[in-house]
């Protein structure tokens, strides 16, 4: 009677061929990284949120600008990316008509300032995201060079056998398939936290854009 062979996955890991064990363990260096920056990103994109909505709270509250720019100045940190943008626009206006500047070159400025700290704004929260659509697009593709790879060795280990049967080859296949099914582990939660995280970020990216254009409108009436 011919033993079953253990088909287990812990098995059939430590029983592949080197090559296959060093494209697992990449994909599972990969894989966790991926899931890092996934929690990591979730939690900026979530206290964006928050701010964003606080900050608007606090502008359109009717208050004094300077009163909000002092405010933003003092927890520039805490005070988020819509806080920030608005600081960095405000700042320069201010510095400009201290100057005595022309009120066109007044609002240039204003909104150049704005147009800098909004694209810092929007590195800071697309940071990583390349990353995720990497491993999204090439996991998938180095998880199947393993398998080709097993399913290789598998198929070279029957040339000296006399009478091929299943059983001569379903390790060797089964191990080259795990390395297909961790590609697709490492790429499915990337390909879907990718595309959550960049509809997330482009709706920031027009509240941050509308905010610009409206603050802009309002320094343009008081420079006149």
């Amino acid at each position: 009677m011919i033993p079953t062979p253990d088909l287990s996955i812990l098995s059939l890991v430590t029983g592949a061929s080197v090559v296959v064990q060093i494209v697992l363990a990449l994909l599972l260096f990969v894989s966790f990284l991926s899931w890092t920056y996934i929690f990591r990103k979730m939690f900026e994109v979530r206290t964006a949120q928050s701010q964003t909505n606080q900050f608007e709270e606090e502008f359109w509250a009717g208050g004094d600008l300077n009163d909000l720019y002092a405010r933003a100045s003092n927890r520039r940190q805490k005070i988020g990316a819509l806080g920030r943008i608005f600081e960095s626009g405000m700042r320069e206006f201010l510095k400009a008509r201290q100057q005595k500047v022309e009120s066109s070159a007044l609002l240039d400025g204003a909104r150049r300032a704005m147009r800098a700290a909004y694209q810092r704004e929007m590195d800071a929260l697309e940071a990583h995201l390349s990353f995720l659509a990497s491993v999204g697009s090439v996991s998938p593709y180095v998880g199947l060079f393993g398998t080709v790879w097993g399913i290789m060795n598998a198929f070279r280990s029957l040339a000296n056998v006399q009478q091929a049967t299943l059983a001569h080859v379903a390790p060797g296949i089964a191990e080259a398939l795990v390395a297909t099914a961790i590609g697709l582990f490492a790429a499915i939660p990337a390909v879907v936290a990718y595309n959550r995280y960049v509809h997330e970020t482009d709706r920031l990216a027009i509240r941050f854009e509308s905010f610009i254009e409206e603050f802009s409108n309002i320094l343009l009436r008081q420079a006149r």
